[in-house]
Parts: structure tokens; C-alpha cells; sequence
């Protein structure tokens, strides 16, 4: 399997909170589907100096590069746009 660090940032605009929460329990769907297959590994939100989210991390990890891409096509803080950008790097989760 290969693993890969996603860091997404969130939109900035009035709306962009609201709308996070709006899309969150679907995100959230997603993300137990993908645990269950072993494709989620952790993740959560990346937080501002008041404690709003802002953004996330995920570590994620597929068998091919098209799993992953079809994990990008259905994502629904991508669909949704909640994520303005995403960036994605291989990863390897430290065996301790």
C-alpha cells in the first residue's frame, strides 16, 4: 500500500465555516467507509488561533494511484468546495 499526507485549506470566504459544517457528516461517511477498507489511517482538523477549523490533515493509503484518484473525484470537501486547496505528498507512517 502506498500512504500519502493530504493537507487541504479551507475557502476564507463569510460562508466557508457554514458550509464546512453543512458538507462535515458527509465527509465523515466517507472517511468510516474508508477506514473500514483500511485506506483511512488518521486525520482531523486543522485549527486557527480561536479554535475554528480551517483545515484538515489526512493520512490516507491505497493499493494504485487510480484508488486515489477516484478518492479526489468523490471527496466531498473537494466536491463541496470546502477545501480552496490540497495538497498531497507519499507518506510513511513511522512502524513504532
Amino acid at each position: 500500500m502506498n500512504q500519502y499526507l493530504i493537507t487541504a485549506y479551507d475557502y476564507t470566504d463569510a460562508g466557508a465555516l457554514e458550509r464546512r459544517m453543512e458538507v462535515r457528516p458527509h465527509h465523515f461517511d466517507g472517511a468510516r467507509e474508508l477506514k473500514k477498507n483500511d485506506n483511512f489511517i488518521f486525520g482531523g482538523a486543522i485549527l486557527n488561533d480561536e479554535g475554528k477549523m480551517i483545515g484538515s490533515i489526512m493520512v490516507m493509503q491505497f493499493e494504485t494511484e487510480e484508488q486515489l484518484e477516484k478518492w479526489e473525484q468523490t471527496e466531498p470537501y473537494i466536491t463541496q468546495k470546502i477545501w480552496e486547496s490540497y495538497d498531497i505528498k507519499p507518506f510513511k507512517v513511522a512502524g513504532v
